[in-house]
């Protein structure tokens, strides 16, 4: 099956646990981890999406290829690893809104260079890949070599947890999307305001990707292109959980972008999808064509980055 975007990240299964005072609520396990909220929320958008990722040879892996399938991604090169345990993602919620989150990600569960490899075909026939740099940095580097080889976009999401893959990465790298403290280890400087995010922008763009798209905490996310730049302030909407939100504006992005919408157009779908995943419990993505057109930023202020 060709897919317009390929996803490269980790598949796990996503459980909420609301404590009340006097109970516990605990919603269905559901088909989670970045790299599948990525892939679902693409599909969403009406994109056609694969995803590399490897889950365990058990039941619950079982189910959430299944689920992936149900939600029309292609599951492929969704790998079952022999004598693994599939990767558990708890989210904690208390009566205060406190969050704790548990994770229980076996080594085995992050897709390896063999994993990477065997996906080439459909990498290369893409338009656009997106790497989840959570992953290991060599598997990673692979998926960008091979889609830049063959031309297909490459977004990178985060930064790489070995240091020393980041130059190269970068190099490789159409669009790069970093939360502020990610852009402060890609750059070594603080992006605390819009300012200092347009110069770490301007420092990676230097470095290799067309587009660079940066967090600034609290405020909303700098958007960084070649011939115009935007910062986009958060949509006011009533939070009831953040997680997901990044993962969605990255997929949303990469949906405009694969379909050659203006970096203003991808900005504005990206922060509505965005802030329409906070909306819920949860990071898997429910992204309407109604909430999008709702959420969709009121202005955009011009930067030069």
């Amino acid at each position: 099956m060709f897919s317009e975007v390929v996803v490269v990240g980790q598949i796990a299964r996503d459980l909420v646990v609301e404590v009340p005072e006097a109970s516990v609520t605990q919603r269905p396990e559901l088909l989670g981890g970045k790299g599948a909220h990525q892939a679902v929320a693409l599909s969403q958008l009406g994109v056609a999406v694969s995803l590399v990722g490897v889950v365990g040879q058990d039941a619950a892996g079982d189910a959430l290829r299944a689920r992936a399938r149900a939600d029309r991604i292609g599951t492929t090169h969704v790998v079952r690893r022999p004598d693994t345990e599939t990767a558990l993602i708890v989210d904690v919620v208390d009566d205060r809104g406190r969050r704790r989150y548990l994770e229980h990600v076996p080594d085995a569960t992050l897709v390896t260079e063999t994993d990477v490899f065997a996906a080439a075909a459909p990498i290369s026939a893409a338009g656009s890949l997106i790497v989840q740099l959570q992953q290991p940095a060599p598997a990673a580097l692979l998926a960008a070599r091979l889609a830049h080889t063959a031309g297909t976009r490459v977004v990178l999401d985060g930064v790489p947890g070995d240091g020393t893959f980041a130059t190269e990465l970068l190099a490789l790298a159409d669009v790069v999307r970093a939360g502020d403290r990610e852009a402060e280890l890609l750059t070594g400087q603080p992006v605390d305001d819009v300012a200092s995010a347009a110069r770490a922008a301007a420092d990676l763009r230097r470095r290799g990707p067309s587009v660079v798209v940066l967090e600034v905490a609290g405020q909303g996310n700098l958007f960084a292109g070649r011939a115009e730049s935007w910062f986009v302030p958060h949509v006011e909407t009533e939070v009831v959980d953040p997680t997901g939100a990044g993962d969605a504006l990255v997929a949303a992005l990469t949906a405009a972008l694969t379909r050659r919408r203006p970096l203003e157009t991808a900005a504005c779908l990206a922060v509505a999808a965005a802030a329409a995943t906070t909306e819920h419990a949860g990071g898997r993505p429910h992204l309407s064509r109604a909430d999008l057109d709702r959420l969709q930023p009121r202005a955009l202020e011009a930067v030069h980055a």
